[in-house]
């Protein structure tokens, strides 16, 4: 037997139950690790509230650190005592130990600590991929990502900086702007007090941005839009505010000519060889230094309830992690 969160039913915090659960040995292309620190990401919201829906009861959580206990039939790139990293594949990380599809692992260096890689193997690849694959940010661009001061958004940021871009940023305080500001935001926008479509745009000098990510989906989309160069590029990865409503395609052409995406780091990372590259990017930059991981919430496994809804309530910034 096991601890960990389960969901029966979907709804508020309220709904996460710490309870004891059985967990079997490694299948094929199996292994069954134990967790050290796990990751907290807005998307374990959408599994508990059923925007994302799960069958029911499930475990919840993508993204965690562990050592190996035991491989199945068929696994050769990681063994017993690795130290090993995951983000994606089927929830269940907010536990003490779990069996994981074992192509989802990847071996962590000795650079990055256990509680770095819980708080960055999700968020920094999903970085990765927006901004080296959906959009490949190139030095001396001007570019807009949205709540630049939770966990996505401070890597993002220090990242974008060091591919030499100027990053703007909504914020929705001011001690979030200074937060995004100290991690290389160079124009937090406080969206709480500021038309943040009207600030892209005295920015740039009318200029406009060739692409948005934003992560907030349903309030910030329209002014996303707005904030377009012709033929600029919007990456809504997340619903932050809500799923994006129906709208008619020829607001795209009215606006330039406009590109819009729905990625996610699941199919970016679908294949082995795309997840040991995006993981051998990030592990690089953040063991150079060019992106610091920094744990600024830890709350014990059991207290998940309170860490879902300090995150909902916006009352965290950067990265968060359980610890079993």
């Amino acid at each position: 037997m096991t601890r960990g969160i389960r969901i029966h039913r979907t709804g508020g915090p309220e709904v996460l139950v710490y309870e004891e659960f059985a967990v079997g040995q490694p299948g094929a292309g199996e292994a069954l690790v134990r967790h050290t620190a796990i990751g907290l990401n807005f998307i374990d919201t959408y599994h508990r509230s059923g925007l994302y829906p799960l069958p029911l009861p499930s475990g919840i959580g993508l993204e965690a650190a562990a050592v190996v206990e035991a491989v199945g039939a068929g696994v050769s790139h990681v063994q017993p005592g690795d130290r090993v990293g995951y983000a994606g594949g089927p929830p269940g990380g907010y536990s003490e130990r779990r069996l994981v599809p074992a192509q989802r692992l990847v071996k962590l260096p000795d650079s990055v600590s256990d509680r770095q890689a819980a708080a960055m193997m999700l968020k920094g690849l999903t970085v990765q991929y927006l901004i080296r694959r959906v959009y490949r940010v190139r030095a001396g661009e001007t570019v807009l990502f949205h709540a630049a001061a939770g966990g996505v958004g401070l890597i993002a940021c220090q990242w974008l900086k060091a591919l030499g871009a100027t990053v703007i940023g909504t914020v929705g305080s001011d001690a979030k702007a200074e937060v995004a500001r100290a991690h290389g935001c160079n124009f937090p926008i406080i969206y709480t007090r500021e038309n943040f479509a009207d600030r892209v745009s005295e920015i740039t000098g009318g200029a406009k941005l060739p692409v948005v990510f934003d992560s907030v989906g349903r309030d910030t989309f329209m002014g996303s839009l707005d904030c377009l160069q012709p033929r600029g590029l919007l990456a809504v990865f997340g619903n932050g505010s809500g799923p994006v409503p129906a709208f008619d395609l020829n607001l795209l052409a009215d606006k330039g000519s406009l590109f819009v995406t729905r990625p996610t780091l699941m199919t970016y990372t679908a294949r082995r060889e795309d997840l040991e590259a995006a993981a051998e990017e990030l592990f690089d930059v953040v063991g150079s230094g060019r992106v610091r991981i920094e744990v600024n919430q830890t709350y014990a496994l059991k207290d998940a309830a309170r860490a879902h809804r300090d995150i909902e309530n916006r009352e965290t910034t950067g990265s968060t992690i359980l610890i079993p």
